[in-house]
């Protein structure tokens, strides 16, 4: 009998604690703590990508890190085509019809789009910038598998509408030119799953709703294993022997993840977002998938093999303020926090300073001046806050101790704008000066302040992270705060640029960050208070778990995996800590079975 060592290179080792390192693949050890033999292996785990522009049902081709979802109804059938790069969506050409319910398979250089509602026939062919014509569908129907590529497809089954509707069971083969029938499946459905290529293909589901499904050998369809759950309208990645199946709607849209390997399926992690009619990646495989929109979702996921098994990002109550309060600023981590001024409603600002430890909040001492709308920055012993409501310019430092008024306020009075840096390096953009909002930024060196960069955006109500020389602000509103602002600016210590939009337009929501490329933003006005959670990586903003409780206008510190929620409209003391996304080693425990 061959031994461990024979067979991989690798002994089998004596520990006390499980090993940490990713070299911990594939080896086996004995934990003498737990009295258990154990071992890492590779398996599924899906984790947040970049989300869509536009929400909805749509088709889909390419893979995990190049994809392209084009059509369908976000809301009502549009044309819209956007692509994916691996980390973020943007908008290209358009599909040549705005249409629902239609198939899609492909690459994302070479994708094919065909049928949809009602009897649509047409085809229509992607060379990774333009659309053209293809070779019409014989029968037109919606909801109809794809499978194959640009060149080599087919249609499998499909609704075609009509009096009375008809389930087919119609399949017809694409050669880059021209469609022609194919050997027809033995069930009629539509919203079926397909996997694979014109010789070697997979139709899995459908509606009515049913598990069963179909391999294709280039001559005749077989029924194969059912897959472990019933319904249509999922998404799919992989070929014949390696399939991954995720989402649909049997009767709610569904999470569930399930893999193939040419003759059983298995379950695979969970999906974070119940979705079905969305993108998957035809291209892709079983250790890279993408699934992107679909109803009624804008988040993307990506499933990959990996090792490493995450804790999910999460959000917990913590240590509340003594005294209600909105509008405040802050400064500080998520353990050393400081919650300065703010609106405590009649009478109004506040002089009020708390501590927080990373558990409970203390008194600390107080401004010279009541301030509400006012910004701010630093750390816990090195604080500054800056302007205030009714419009001012003062400035106060603090040193741990005590604050002081500085003798140089800001050129520009103003109140409700964005904030970020540290004592000695801090920035103010945007805000309310008066009747009208503003697009000026100000710089402050420990000493004075100076103009900066104008943003391209002038706003109110909205927020900021990381530092002066690079950081950034997002959301807001106009002047009286009903148009919702979703567009990034981002600071390079002299000028602003575009960066990427959030999902929803919000106001009033809050913000931390220690750099550009890895900010957080949370709460806020859409137009009513959400608890809405979204992370920021310097290009996109990808959705993340929501709050305990939807809030708007209080006041973030932090990072982005070590976060901070205080206060909040109106006169809120809750105080809620966000912790990101936590990775670790996937252990499994051998057994003798």
């Amino acid at each position: 009998m061959s031994t461990l060592k024979e067979l991989y290179g690798k002994t089998v080792k004596v520990l006390s604690t499980d090993p940490t390192d990713a070299g911990a693949e594939g080896q086996v050890w004995y934990n003498t703590t737990s009295g258990a033999f154990k071992t890492v292996l590779a398996t599924g785990a899906w984790s947040s990508g970049g989300a869509v522009n536009a929400a909805g049902t749509t088709a889909s081709a390419g893979t995990q890190t190049a994809n392209v979802i084009f059509a369908g109804q976000r809301p009502g059938n549009v044309a819209l085509v956007e692509e994916y790069n691996g980390s973020s969506w943007s908008e290209v050409n358009n599909y040549p019809i705005s249409v629902g319910n239609l198939s899609g398979t492909g690459t994302q250089t070479a994708a094919l789009g065909f049928g949809g509602y009602p009897n649509v026939t047409t085809t229509n062919e992607y060379d990774g910038t333009n659309w053209t014509s293809g070779g019409a569908l014989g029968t037109g129907r919606e909801l109809l598998a794809g499978i194959g590529v640009q060149t080599a497809a087919l249609a499998a089954g499909g609704l075609i509408r009509g009096s009375p509707e008809v389930n087919t069971t119609a399949v017809e083969q694409y050669n880059g030119t021209a469609w022609t029938g194919a050997p027809s499946m033995n069930t009629g459905l539509y919203g079926r799953t397909g996997n694979g290529t014109t010789s070697a293909a997979l139709a899995s589901g459908g509606n009515p709703s049913t598990n069963v499904v179909e391999e294709y050998n280039g001559s005749s369809w077989t029924t194969v294993n059912a897959r472990p759950y019933a319904g249509g309208n999922a998404m799919g990645s992989g070929i014949q022997t390696a399939a991954l199946n995720y989402g649909g709607n049997p009767s709610s849209r569904l999470t569930t993840t399930v893999s193939y390997d040419g003759t059983n399926w298995s379950a695979e992690s969970a999906m974070a977002t119940a979705r079905s009619m969305g993108g998957g990646s035809p291209s892709g495989t079983t250790g890279a998938a993408l699934a992107s929109t679909g109803t009624p979702s804008s988040a993307t996921e990506e499933f990959s093999l990996t090792i490493y098994s995450p804790i999910a990002a999460t959000w917990a109550s913590g240590g509340a303020l003594s005294t209600g309060r909105e509008s405040m600023s802050s400064a500080g981590t998520q353990t050393a926090a400081l919650a300065v001024g703010g609106r405590v409603g009649p009478p109004g600002a506040s002089t009020a300073v708390e501590s927080y430890n990373g558990t409970a909040m203390s008194g600390a001492p107080s401004l010279n001046t009541a301030r509400q709308y006012a910004g701010g920055c630093g750390t816990q012993t090195a604080a500054i806050t800056y302007a205030n409501n009714p419009v001012s310019g003062a400035t106060e430092e603090y040193d741990g101790s005590s604050w002081a008024t500085q003798p140089n306020s800001m050129s520009t009075a103003r109140r409700s704008f964005a904030s970020f840096g540290i004592q000695t390096a801090a920035l103010a953009a945007g805000g309310t000066t008066g009747p009208a909002v503003s697009s000026l930024t100000e710089e402050y060196n420990g000493t004075s302040w100076t103009a900066g960069g104008a943003l391209s955006q002038a706003r109110q109500y909205y927020a900021g992270a990381g530092i002066e020389t690079s950081g950034l602000v997002f959301g807001g509103s106009d002047n009286p705060n009903s148009t919702k602002y979703a567009n990034t600016e981002e600071y390079g210590g002299t000028s602003w640029t575009a960066g990427g939009a959030l999902p929803t337009g919000t106001s009033g929501l809050m913000g931390c960050g220690a750099t550009q490329t890895a900010a957080l933003a949370f709460g806020g006005y859409q137009p009513s208070k959400v608890a809405t959670t979204v992370e920021y990586d310097g290009s996109a903003w990808s959705s993340k778990p929501a709050m305990g409780g939807a809030t708007a206008e209080g006041s973030g510190a932090g990072t982005n995996v070590a976060g901070l929620s205080i206060g909040g409209s109106p006169a809120e003391t809750g105080v809620e800590e966000f912790t990101g996304e936590i990775v670790q080693l996937d252990y499994k425990t051998l057994t003798s079975s």
